[in-house]
């Protein structure tokens, strides 16, 4: 009954989209400009359904509701029992997307009657030479100034560029405002939600000759200007392990998310606390495990494959020569305790101190070799806000 959960696909129409998710495997509907690949959701708006086993045909929710958790993990709080808490896609952006802005878990419960926010981050799987994204207005724009260019059609001036290139890695915290150009594939990893404040579209036009609406109003009332400080691409934590390189890219209160690199064979163990997804970006190899009747199971991965790995499934194997996104969700107290521990002494952070300070900000202790990696972007740390039930502060982390 428990072995990794393949899904089918999700597309989303977007006059944005194109056809690009094609070289990813994905058989796309004919005809169509698909924007989007929605590869692990429980959201109302695109629910994914098991293709694969004895589950095949099962919804995700019925499937979070029918294993608890045995699927989910045993740290996860109760609401999220009922609520899968993750989102995973790919976007083709083969033109640009909108520039918008999502709020946070207050201030979506507040604008819309109880939904949830959405942090998210973006991989760039494939990118063009011109490549480039916008995250988070430029220092000293405020709430006026910002809502002036709005009025004037200027906002784009007031807004960070970022050039990009494949294995690029971006956090975007609820609150930021952020477009994706034109000319990439981009993999993300969100909260289940689909609440968006767009801000300005270019003045388009969809296949029925109308402008889409615009937000201005909430978007005014969910941004940040008052960020710590502005986005930045993520270099990653390069933590070598017999097999593999794990690169530790975001940590926040919502997930963490690393890049896995196979050259052979890897042992993966787990703990029964969460579940994990996996995703191939690039090449091919294997997944084995060994089945609850004790026989050896390999599933065969491609590139543009997703899985979910059920919580109760506490050892696995990863052989090829691949890459792929590996996502849990977060355990940011042990977390980032662990992470610190294998930062002590490395090459890779400036030397200094290791000993811990209670920083407010997290929630609790972090080692200053941690706060280093963060602000020298070797890593995305956010802010922790008491999420978790009591419980969960107790739980081990398999990190």
């Amino acid at each position: 009954m428990y072995y990794p959960l393949r899904f089918h696909p999700v597309y989303k129409k977007y006059l944005w989209g194109g056809r690009s998710l094609a070289g990813l495997g994905k058989i796309l509907p004919q005809d169509s400009q698909i924007g989007e690949s929605w590869e692990i959701s429980a959201h109302p708006h695109g629910v994914s359904v098991i293709a694969n086993g004895p589950l095949a045909g099962i919804s995700l929710p019925e499937a979070c509701r029918k294993l608890g958790q045995h699927l989910l993990g045993t740290a996860l709080p109760d609401k999220d029992m009922q609520r899968f808490p993750l989102l995973i896609k790919f976007i083709d952006a083969h033109d640009r997307l909108s520039v918008q802005v999502h709020p946070d878990d207050l201030q979506a419960a507040r604008l819309e009657h109880g939904e949830i926010g959405k942090t998210e981050m973006w991989y760039v799987v494939s990118a063009r030479p011109d490549a480039h994204l916008i995250a988070g207005v430029k220092p000293g724009i405020n709430r006026q100034s910002f809502a002036r260019a709005i009025n004037d059609g200027s906002c784009l001036d007031l807004l960070q560029d970022i050039p990009v290139k494949t294995g690029d890695v971006l956090n975007i915290p609820a609150g930021t405002v952020h477009a994706i150009g034109a000319g990439m594939v981009i993999y993300e990893i969100q909260q289940n939600a689909d609440t968006t404040y767009r801000i300005f579209d270019y003045n388009r036009k969809d296949e029925k000759g109308q402008t889409r609406p615009l937000h201005i109003e909430q978007a005014l009332q969910v941004i940040d200007f008052q960020h710590r400080e502005r986005p930045a691409l993520i270099k990653g934590i390069y933590l070598k392990e017999q097999g593999m390189t794990r690169r530790i890219l975001v940590l926040n209160q919502y997930f963490l998310t690393e890049e896995l690199t196979i050259n052979g064979k890897a042992d993966i163990h787990a703990n029964g606390s969460r579940f994990t997804t996996l995703t191939l970006i690039d090449g091919k190899g294997s997944l084995s495990f060994s089945s609850s009747a004790g026989l050896h199971v390999s599933v065969p991965l491609f590139t543009g494959d997703s899985l979910l790995l059920p919580a109760c499934l506490h050892h696995w194997v990863l052989s090829g020569d691949m890459k792929l996104i590996r996502c849990r969700p977060s355990l940011f107290r042990q977390d980032a305790a662990l992470l610190a521990m294998r930062l002590n002494g490395s090459d890779q952070v400036a030397s200094g101190t290791c000993q811990e300070k209670n920083h407010q900000e997290y929630g609790g202790p972090v080692t200053e070799s941690l706060l280093h990696a963060e602000k020298t972007g070797l890593v995305s740390l956010e802010p922790y806000i008491e999420r978790m039930t009591n419980k969960s502060e107790s739980i081990p982390s398999d990190f």
